[in-house]
């Protein structure tokens, strides 16, 4: 056999080699990243959790599903549903999620991120329901606790933590924003008299406590009717104030109270 058909030969032989190499290379290696696993399917069986870094399979014999450790976000889109108070509203919130084991993700539960979306989407109308309006938008922090715990709960057996649900919008129909507007608008007149009957009252009792002073040092009234006279004296004012003793009054008074009356 000469060089040339050696040559050949390895030729013929070299380029399937390499096409089928090239066909199930891609097939034989994975490289998963940092917060990637690779759930190993061998003939239909499980082998397990692998990665990250190269993993290494069997041609048609092995099947790998990639599974991201990652914390997942998803909306709950808006749900209309009526509170316990019978007060119709529109709610949506967020999700917070990540896999914690990869291989219960993928094996007990078809679709966790729809399985997901729908539990959440199903316990945001239960839990709105169960609550008052005032309670939905006072106490936000523990209706976003409560719903937390009950979709953890559901999704634990799929390898799912959820860390975090947040209620973004609490929609109210016009006529009850109405309705609130002025109900807060009336809070705060009643606020506005009671400040003002608290004010009154405090002045009133101060102002008994200088009559008493007063009634006790009857030289205090003088002093205070003085003191009046200045301030209005200190004005741009035309008045003129005229103070005149009572004491001269008294004789005409005394002598009114000796007149017997007519029969």
């Amino acid at each position: 056999m000469t060089l040339i058909e050696g040559l050949q030969t390895l030729f013929a032989w070299a380029i399937p080699v390499l096409v089928l190499a090239a066909i199930l290379l891609p097939q034989m290696v994975r490289i998963l990243r940092e917060y990637e696993r690779g759930i190993i399917f061998r003939l239909g069986k499980s082998m397990g959790s692998n990665g990250p870094g190269l993993v290494l399979l069997i041609p048609i014999v092995d099947r790998m599903v990639k599974v991201d450790l990652r914390v997942i976000t998803i909306n709950v889109p808006q749900q209309e549903m009526m509170t316990r108070d019978n007060v119709p509203v529109t709610v949506d919130a967020v999700v917070y999620f990540r896999v914690l084991d990869s291989e219960a993700a993928i094996i007990k539960v078809a679709d966790f991120l729809k399985a997901t979306s729908l539990i959440a989407q199903t316990t945001l109308r239960s839990v709105i329901g169960q609550a008052e309006l005032d309670e939905l938008l006072a106490e936000r922090e523990r209706i976003n606790q409560s719903l937390q715990e009950i979709i953890d709960r559901h999704t634990e057996p799929w390898g799912v933590k959820v860390t975090a649900v947040e209620v973004k919008d609490v929609v109210l129909p016009d006529s009850m924003k109405r309705s609130m507007a002025g109900q807060a608008e009336s809070e705060r007149e009643r606020r506005s008299k009671i400040i003002n009957a608290e004010g009154e009252f405090q002045a009133a009792e101060k102002l008994v406590q200088a009559g008493r002073l007063m009634a006790g040092e009857p030289i205090a009234l003088q002093l205070r009717f003085l003191q009046t006279m200045r301030e209005i004296s200190s004005e741009h004012s035309t008045t003129t104030f005229l103070p005149i003793p009572m004491d001269l009054f008294t004789p005409f008074m005394k002598k009114m109270g000796d007149i017997p009356p007519k029969a």
